[in-house]
């Protein structure tokens, strides 16, 4: 095949490019601080640069879609299986900031993609919420929700997190603002995170339940209440004179930060005996899908949650956690980056 028609084709397969592809970069750059926090700054540093290639390259793949695929990135926008995976670029674009500050100590870039971010956020959040509100025909509620919706609240808590970071690093006056706008979304992210998981827990346990169903995005139950748990732990550390409001209310922060990494640790063993029940009693297929990095986000985002808070708490026996869960995270990674690697060649062998 020529190189003409090996593009013309990559172009057309981005007709397909599922909108949740973001969570590649949510998980690989949460894994990444994960393994900088916990003293693997090599690992770490790699991790960040495969991250901005990441992140560079679906970026690309996304606008090529929207310019030239116009109706199936617009039916996406507004069907409520796939639309929510367009949160996954507000949180991918937090988490890349956050490995620039952590990681490259560069909060300028850093506060352009929070801006980025937080823009988005406020285009998706309600672009995808009215149109489900008004649409015509929309499906039944075992149809139409699933975990994916939860990326509603980890979007909303990755601009917390940004914030919070950027906010410790930032100079007077705007670092009073920046917490409280942090604040404010750690506190929408909880509403939000309650108003979802009733339905969609009333969904798991009232309708019926295929394997189908359970697809990767269910993790994101843990992973909106670790990302949470992360948010509050930096609000906990940033409470000082700098922001006033957040010394008054850290009893009110402490309590809802541990109420968040409970509820996250609680959904744990759920998850894995559900993944038991699907992939060992059900035999259901397992095989590469962009999905399972929906998978992945979490338990990076534990491990770094876990470590943080600790650490602002003064929680010491928590330590182990992190310090097991980032191997468990780093090996999801990879085994999800392998099928994606074999997927790539796979479609290029084939054309």
């Amino acid at each position: 095949m020529s190189a003409a028609r090996q593009f013309r084709s990559a172009l057309d397969a981005t007709r397909d490019l599922s909108p949740a592809y973001f969570a590649m970069v949510m998980a690989t750059g949460i894994v990444s601080l994960a393994a900088n926090q916990l003293a693997m700054p090599i690992l770490a540093k790699a991790l960040f640069a495969i991250n901005l290639v990441a992140y560079c390259s679906l970026l690309v793949l996304t606008v090529v879609r929207m310019a030239r695929y116009p109706k199936p990135f617009l039916a996406d926008l507004i069907d409520h299986q796939r639309a929510p995976g367009f949160l996954t670029f507000v949180a991918g674009s937090c988490v890349l900031g956050s490995q620039f500050i952590i990681i490259a100590d560069d909060p300028h870039i850093a506060f352009i993609l929070w801006t980025l971010a937080t823009a988005m956020w406020i285009v998706l959040i309600y672009t995808i919420f009215t149109a489900f509100s008004v649409k015509q025909h929309k499906p039944t509620l075992a149809e139409g929700i699933n975990g994916g919706w939860l990326l509603a609240v980890v979007s909303t808590q990755s601009i917390a997190v940004l914030g919070a970071l950027i906010a410790a690093r930032w100079p007077q006056p705007y670092r009073l603002e920046i917490n409280f706008l942090a604040l404010s979304m750690w506190l929408w992210g909880g509403m939000l995170y309650i108003w979802m998981i009733a339905l969609i827990f009333y969904r798991y346990t009232f309708f019926d339940f295929s394997p189908g169903d359970l697809s990767p995005p269910y993790w994101i139950n843990m992973g909106a209440m670790a990302i949470s748990t992360l948010a509050g732990a930096l609000l906990i550390e940033n409470a000082s004179e700098a922001a006033p409001y957040l010394q008054s209310l850290l009893p009110f922060l402490k309590g809802f930060t541990v109420f968040y990494w409970a509820t996250g640790t609680w959904w744990i063993p759920m998850l894995l005996l559900l993944g038991i029940w699907r992939y060992v009693f059900m035999r259901f297929p397992f095989h590469y899908d962009p999905l399972y990095w929906g998978a992945v986000f979490p338990l990076g985002m534990y491990t770094m949650a876990t470590w943080q808070m600790a650490r602002a708490m003064d929680l010491p026996f928590l330590e182990i956690v992190p310090h097991l869960f980032i191997y468990v995270a780093l090996l999801a990674w990879a085994v999800t980056f392998v099928g994606l690697i074999k997927t790539i060649v796979r479609g290029w062998q084939l054309r």
